[in-house]
C-alpha cells in the first residue's frame, strides 16, 4: 500500500466507517475526532500532540509511514473487534491524559411483572 493509498484508508475509516457503526452500535465512542485522537495516541504511543505539531493539520499526515501503517491497522482492528476493543483504546487514551476512563451506564431494568391472581372455581 502506497502512502496516498494509507493517508486515505485512514480518512475513510476514522472520518466515515468508524463512526457510522459507532452510531449503529451504540459504542462508548461516536466522534471522529475522538476516533481520531485514540487511533493517533496508540500510533505514537501517548498524547499524539506530545509527539506531533498540533498547528499542522492533518496530524495524521505527521506520521511516520510504519506509524501511518499502525494506525490504519488499529483501525480496522477496531472495525473488526468493535465496543469491547475501543472501550480499552479509548481508557488507555483517556489515562495518558489524566483522565478517568467512561463508566458503562447501568444498565436500565425492565419492570416486573406482578403475578396472576388465580381464583379458584366453585
Amino acid at each position: 500500500m502506497t502512502r496516498a493509498d494509507l493517508e486515505a484508508r485512514y480518512r475513510e475509516l476514522v472520518l466515515h466507517e468508524l463512526p457510522r457503526r459507532a452510531r449503529e452500535g451504540r459504542w462508548v465512542v461516536t466522534n471522529d475526532h475522538c476516533f481520531g485522537r485514540i487511533v493517533l495516541d496508540h500510533a505514537v504511543g501517548g498524547r499524539w500532540y506530545d509527539v506531533l505539531d498540533r498547528r499542522r493539520s492533518p496530524a495524521f499526515a505527521q506520521l511516520s509511514d510504519d506509524q501511518l501503517a499502525g494506525a490504519v491497522a488499529m483501525a480496522e482492528r477496531v472495525l473488526a473487534e468493535g465496543d469491547p476493543l475501543l472501550r480499552e483504546l479509548d481508557a488507555r487514551s483517556l489515562a495518558w491524559r489524566g483522565k478517568p476512563p467512561k463508566t458503562t451506564p447501568t444498565p436500565t431494568t425492565t419492570p416486573t411483572t406482578t403475578p396472576r391472581k388465580t381464583t379458584t372455581r366453585r
